[in-house]
């Protein structure tokens, strides 16, 4: 029986040094251990200087995202990026804080995990609560995607005609909804 691969979209971002290196170097190798650790990487987005979120957090960040293969599930794939990160250093002290790696599984196919009313909750989730709460299970697609430029215009280099499974709109579709400054503030390296 032959096994079936699946199309993920991962979001890649960083602001802190790391072992000398700057944010961009450490995305790079990041990518790097990805592919050693037998994620398929079909394309990768330019790199970009994007503001920190939420602002004044700290230094600015330099985002990216890739588009991978692999028959591995969601949460194993899941499991890859938190060793990963963990690997370059990352600490979860702080939700959306300053960090050496991000790796966020950000869409994955079509599929909507674990189902439609939790998804719901999580996307409709009121920006006070989104600090404070964490989900215990992967929600896809990402629950704040529509909302971050930061990861959609990297995204678009890489998957822009992946069409969300609730929203019903293309990654390119998104990117219009959102405020025309929030989109200029991406820049590319």
């Amino acid at each position: 029986m032959q096994k079936t691969c699946s199309k993920a979209v991962i979001a890649l971002g960083a602001n802190l040094k790391l072992r000398g290196n700057g944010p961009r170097e450490t995305l790079e190798q990041s990518i790097i251990a990805m592919r050693d650790s037998g994620l398929v990487i079909r394309s990768q987005s330019r790199f970009f200087s994007t503001p920190c979120f939420p602002a004044g957090a700290g230094p600015d960040y330099v985002n990216a995202a890739i588009s991978v293969e692999t028959d591995l599930t969601p949460d194993m794939v899941l499991g890859v990026l938190h060793d990963i990160e963990r690997e370059f250093g990352r600490e979860r002290s702080q939700r959306w804080g300053m960090r050496t790696l991000d790796l966020d599984l950000v869409s994955w196919d079509a599929l909507v995990l674990p189902n439609q009313s939790e998804y719901d909750h999580w996307r409709n989730l009121p920006a006070s609560a989104q600090i404070q709460q964490v989900p215990e299970r992967l929600i896809l697609p990402h629950p704040r995607l529509q909302d971050r430029a930061f990861v959609l215009v990297p995204m678009a280099d890489v998957d822009p005609e992946w069409h969300h499974p609730v929203l019903d709109k293309t990654v390119l579709d998104m990117i219009a909804d959102l405020p025309d400054e929030d989109v200029a503030a991406i820049v590319p390296l």
